[in-house]
């Protein structure tokens, strides 16, 4: 039987000279066992490996254990205490399951009892792979770099395969469950699998310079919801983001510059946690209203060919009367009656997800004026990138309104300001 985790072994006689241990664990391969060409009724013995003694450490199981120290062994730790030497064997870091295994092994040869049942290994050297500290970073910058025969170590948590030119992504990656940062820089991809959302501890994901044209909303609607913080998506070719984008609740870091956007998410101020957005370079006539919603450290809208606001031309979507579909869409939204898949159809809970609200806080669906109004970014940024060359740190947002009235009202105070 054998056990890989971090062990340290302490000499109980190390304070009767003055000395302690490091109180720090090494990388080790454990294993319980008899030495090769012993007979069948010879002892048994605990082994510890490590990459600097890989010939490995033997200490004598069988009524030699003093205590077995199991406080915490749910968390992977457990001490073997010997009798002689005058050691203890502190074991962490271990798979919970398989160190309750090992110790009841342990347990069962200390006592000498079913010796001949119990899981034994042959006590030969650990080989180099079996006691390095696991891999957790990866960095591959050339094709000719680029594993082909070999998978990539399970235990990677940043990989980066720039200027690899893939043109998509290895599904190999997709089994790295504790992957945090994956940078698919520098490459060639067109689409994304939406399988990329199983990568529960995924934390930040660089895209930049690829050739995706979309953003899927399966993604938007995976795992990534409550672990994605970082997103890198400039220089690719997408024109629009999913409604669902603005799932992506946990996003800190945005980048959408060097794009073919022609709006941003319509919701996008449901990004409460996002503090840096960057959308340079794209093709933005205006700002979705939601915006005005955003938190920023800092704000990026250089090089977008932002239409000049006018409010005295409106583009008017009332229906007069109010249609019953209007109606009742206005009145679940304004009274926050609980809908959802299994009371409404699916497409009337999109509509009602992408639902306007006018200047007064009442929500339309499509019944509404729309107007562009300028802002200035200043009021949602802390630091502002000038938006062009003339130094202006101003862009038109759209504004809603439910009726005439509230039209009416906003423009007699837009005609008093500038009167």
């Amino acid at each position: 039987m054998r056990l890989q985790c971090e062990v340290e072994v302490v000499s109980r006689l190390l304070p009767t000279c003055g000395l302690r241990g490091r109180g720090r664990g090494t990388r080790a391969l454990l294993s319980l066992g008899r030495p090769p060409g012993r007979a069948r009724g010879g002892g048994v013995y605990l082994m510890v490996c490590t990459a600097r003694d890989r010939v490995g450490a033997r200490y004598k199981v069988q009524e030699n254990i003093e205590r077995f120290f199991t406080r915490f062994v749910e968390e992977g730790k457990a001490t073997v205490r010997l009798r002689e030497p005058a050691v203890d064997v502190c074991l962490s870091k271990a798979n919970a399951s398989n160190l309750k295994n090992f110790l009841s092994a342990v347990r069962l040869a200390h006592q000498g009892t079913d010796i001949g049942a119990l899981p034994l290994s042959a006590l030969v050297p650990a080989k180099t792979s079996e006691v390095e500290k696991p891999k957790t970073k990866m960095i591959i910058t050339s094709r000719r770099d680029y594993p082909l025969t070999k998978n990539f170590p399970y235990s990677l948590e940043h990989l980066q395969t720039s200027y690899c030119k893939l043109a998509r992504i290895d599904m190999r990656v997709l089994c790295l469950k504790k992957l945090r940062k994956l940078d698919l820089s520098h490459n060639h991809i067109k689409q994304l699998p939406t399988t990329i959302g199983d990568l529960i501890c995924l934390q930040e994901l660089n895209l930049h310079d690829n050739h995706l044209e979309s953003f899927s909303g399966a993604l938007c609607n995976s795992t990534l919801q409550k672990s994605l913080q970082f997103l890198d998506l400039s220089q690719n070719k997408i024109k629009a983001l999913p409604i669902q984008f603005c799932q992506l609740r946990e996003l800190v870091n945005l980048k959408l510059d060097d794009n073919e956007l022609i709006r941003l998410p319509f919701k996008i101020g449901q990004l409460d946690h996002l503090r840096f957005l960057s959308a340079a370079r794209n093709k933005l006539p205006f700002l979705p209203s939601d915006f005005r919603k955003l938190c920023l450290e800092n704000l990026d809208l250089f090089g977008n060919p932002f239409e000049q606001p006018n409010p005295l031309v409106p583009n008017i979507q009332l229906k007069i009367p109010l249609t019953l579909l209007e109606c009742a869409a206005r009145a679940t939204l304004n009274y926050r009656i609980p809908y959802g898949c299994h009371l409404l159809p699916s497409h009337l809970c999109e509509d009602l997800e992408v639902a306007k609200t006018c200047q007064c806080g009442s929500a339309c669906l499509s019944s509404f004026i729309q107007i562009t109004v300028t802002m200035n970014l200043h009021h949602v940024a802390h630091t502002v990138v000038l938006v062009d060359n003339m130094g202006g740190t101003e862009a038109p947002i759209i504004c809603y309104f439910c009726s005439l009235d509230c039209y009416s009202q906003f423009l007699d105070r837009y005609l008093q300001s500038n009167g």
